[in-house]
């Protein structure tokens, strides 16, 4: 069973298994430009009177700044990891070569361990997530923190996955996805968790909701607290990316690739690349 709670703590804290699709180093250096470019058109509009340039220079900037902040809003709602996920063709096992990329798209299975849910007890899950958010208010800190003024803080996660069975649907074969702990394994889960208690507009606690909290030490006070979960059970249908890995007897299994795999620029939607670390794990994309 491979525990992915840590990720998600070092996830909401800026630490992802994916690179930023703009790094700090290039908004600093934009940064820079800008200023440098604002006291030129500034000395020219006022030597020269000429408006042109100055209204260009604002024009331009403006664009570059709408493209930074998309790209650093969607790179937090993992949109890039999404589209890449979903627009990418199913792979047909029967001609993939042992070490190729693919995207497997079918019906799972469990393996030799299933999961269970942790608030809803769903059982024979192969990916569960549960995560509680506690209301913060207006932080003083949101800047250094990487959060906006009026939060929701991730005060508890638990996130597990386990070996799986895939049944392609494009090929008609079964492989095991290895997205158990080991050997430096990661899972990057692109799955939307569900809003099952939401007490903002009333704070009062139900029994289920304080014994599931007793339970794990957490503090059962009234307050403003946010449960999610998700998971994905037998027989959900899920797209995978990975390597094939063809071992003895032809048996495929999906492995995490062993270098970073990029995104491309998705002009489309007008995302930057992103790198990621891991398999990708995903719903598909609804016809």
């Amino acid at each position: 069973m491979n525990d992915l709670s840590l990720s998600v703590t070092r996830a909401s804290r800026g630490d992802r298994n994916c690179t930023e699709p703009i790094p700090r180093v290039a908004i600093y250096i934009l940064i820079s430009l800008f200023l440098l470019g604002f006291g030129v058109s500034i000395f020219i509009l006022v030597v020269v009177h000429n408006f042109i340039f100055f209204l260009s220079f604002l024009f331009l900037s403006a664009i570059v700044v709408a493209l930074v902040v998309w790209n650093i809003l969607s790179y937090r709602r993992n949109a890039a990891l999404l589209f890449f996920l979903q627009s990418s063709c199913d792979s047909d096992l029967r001609f993939a070569r042992h070490g190729q990329l693919v995207k497997i798209t079918g019906p799972v299975s469990c393996g030799n361990v299933s999961l269970e849910s942790s608030y809803e007890k769903v059982g024979e899950c192969v990916y569960t997530s549960t995560l509680l958010y506690e209301y913060e208010g207006f932080r003083l800190k949101a800047l250094t923190a990487k959060a906006p003024c009026f939060s929701w803080r991730l005060a508890y996660s638990e996130r597990f996955s386990t070996d799986f069975y895939i049944y392609d649907r494009k090929s008609g074969i079964r492989s095991l996805v290895k997205a158990e702990h080991g050997h430096g394994r990661k899972l990057i889960p692109l799955i939307v968790e569900s809003r099952l208690v939401n007490t903002s507009g009333n704070r009062f606690l139900s029994p289920n909701l304080i014994k599931w909290l007793t339970d794990r030490n957490l503090s059962a006070e009234s307050r403003l607290i946010r449960l999610e979960e998700g998971y994905i059970k037998e027989g959900d249908s899920v797209s995978v990316i990975g390597m094939l890995y063809k071992g003895e007897g032809d048996v495929a299994m999906i492995v995490q690739p062993p270098e970073l795999i990029s995104t491309g620029c998705q002009w489309q939607r007008l995302l930057l690349p992103v790198d990621f670390d891991g398999l990708l794990l995903g719903t598909p994309r609804s016809h």
